[in-house]
């Protein structure tokens, strides 16, 4: 059964949701939880960004309805957003891309998490699709690149499964500063995708 989501602009009322993301669970492969002057910074961040021209990239909430919810069904603060007449919603995480130079290339650089309590619903990658399609309307580079760490076996299948080429391992700085082995993942808006397989 597909999976829809619809993705919402990052904006002020967003910040519990990157609270959750640094949680420990959420945190694992990037180096750990920040301390909280650098969330509220990043919080900055994302707003400005959702301010910019849409070229310039957005950080997104990813709102998701489950399949077969009813009016009455859950409660929240996302109660009653939804599409469906009533249907539950729920805020299960978040996607974005930014400009950035990659090899002496401009490029987006993307990424994305979704809450523990949502995984393995197949939300991250169709998060991601939405993404990419977002990017192919307003976007003006050629190029999409995704820098999952390579003890990370989970995002490495999302990348795989959302349409993008494995182009091979390097050393990606994550946090700034910190060099962690991680595979070099790109999305070619409007061109067809292929490249290698990961050895790992």
């Amino acid at each position: 059964m597909e999976t829809h989501v619809r993705l919402e602009p990052w904006s002020a009322g967003d910040f519990w949701l990157l609270e959750r993301k640094n949680e420990p669970a959420m945190t694992r492969f990037l180096g750990g939880p920040e301390p909280a002057a650098k969330l509220v910074d990043r919080q900055r961040r994302y707003e400005a960004l959702s301010a910019r021209e849409p070229a310039a990239g957005r950080m997104f909430r990813v709102v998701w309805t489950p399949a077969g919810e009813g009016p009455d069904a859950g409660e929240g603060p996302d109660a009653g957003e939804g599409p469906d007449a009533g249907g539950r919603t729920e805020s299960v995480g978040s996607v974005g891309f930014w400009e950035r130079e990659w090899q002496g290339e401009p490029v987006y650089e993307t990424g994305w998490g979704v809450l523990p309590e949502f995984q393995g619903h197949g939300l991250a990658v169709a998060a991601l699709t939405e993404l990419l399609a977002y990017v192919r309307a307003h976007g003006s580079r050629d190029s999409v690149h995704a820098f999952p760490g390579t003890d990370h076996p989970a995002s490495n299948a999302v990348c795989r499964r959302a349409g993008f080429e494995y182009l091979g391992d390097v050393d990606f700085e994550y946090p700034p500063g910190v060099p962690h082995p991680s595979c070099d993942w790109r999305y070619r808006v409007g061109r067809p995708q292929g490249g290698l397989t990961p050895s790992g």
